[in-house]
């Protein structure tokens, strides 16, 4: 397989291969990463060679992926057609697609994933993460959205009725102890420990006959993963709702106070969104 970007560094090994998000401090989900992903999910599916699994992960320590560029959603969106065509333009539709990838995909997380960036790693198959340093969160609810790239569909499934309400409605934080109990991710693992173990689960998956490895990802996914018309419904009415005047007030006074910077904000961004003044 060969694959080659700029904002996704990869290497290659045994069946696995490793891509590790690398689009600035705060991995946001944005022109230049919704372009190498797609690029990405095209070649598992047309041109897959030997890889057998992918495993995802960050670049920076605090944020696996902090959410959605808000400044670019057009930009971002056109970019995420490409993985689908016009009639399917949006980011929850693309990584529907990187559900059904040919391969199995692992997200390994260490920091901050939310929004969108959560919405990455719950469409791969398998989710482990930092104890000490991982944080999980959907929070479009404190800005008068919702999660509309997949968000509502996975966790609802995962976590059943009442823990997605609590969690979406919420929009709240949850460390990685809490998602692990919550089945919002597959295991918490001390830090020093979770390369480790990712890489020889991952490689002991790619060293078996991949046509079965394949069947069983397909029929699961038949069991599991959502219908299309609910992802484009989701994502239809997150653009709704992302355009209303509240929901801009509240997005430009998080703008104002560091919202897609790096610092105190988007590190505490579940506690952010329910201080805004009333």
């Amino acid at each position: 397989m060969s694959f080659a970007c700029l904002s996704i560094r990869t290497r290659q090994e045994d069946g696995v291969l490793f891509a590790t998000l690398d689009a600035g401090p705060l991995n946001l989900i944005g022109v230049s990463l919704v372009r190498d992903l797609v690029s990405l999910v095209e070649t598992l599916h047309t041109d897959p060679g030997d890889v057998r699994v992918v495993v995802i992960d960050s670049a920076s320590p605090e944020f696996f992926s902090a959410h959605v560029d808000l400044t670019a959603i057009q930009q971002y969106t056109a970019e995420a057609a490409k993985a689908g065509g016009p009639g399917d333009a949006s980011l929850g539709m693309f990584l529907y697609k990187l559900a059904h990838v040919p391969v199995i995909t692992i997200a390994k997380v260490r920091g901050r994933a939310r929004g969108g960036g959560n919405e990455l790693a719950l469409a791969c198959d398998m989710i482990f993460a930092a104890r000490e340093n991982a944080v999980f969160g959907q929070f479009e609810s404190g800005t008068g959205a919702l999660p509309g790239a997949g968000g509502i569909q996975h966790l609802t499934r995962r976590l059943g009725r009442t823990r997605a309400i609590e969690a979406i409605t919420g929009a709240d934080d949850f460390d990685a102890d809490l998602a692990e109990r919550y089945g919002w991710i597959n295991r918490a693992l001390p830090d020093g420990e979770l390369d480790g173990f990712v890489e020889r689960l991952a490689k002991r998956i790619a060293g078996f006959p991949p046509a079965g490895v394949k069947a069983a990802k397909r029929a699961i996914n038949d069991l599991t993963l959502p219908h299309p018309a609910n992802v484009r419904s989701d994502s239809a009415t997150f653009l709704s709702l992302v355009a209303l005047p509240e929901t801009r007030e509240r997005l430009d006074y998080l703008a104002n106070r560091g919202l897609q910077t790096p610092g105190d904000l988007e590190r505490d961004l579940g506690k952010a969104v329910a201080e805004f003044p009333r």
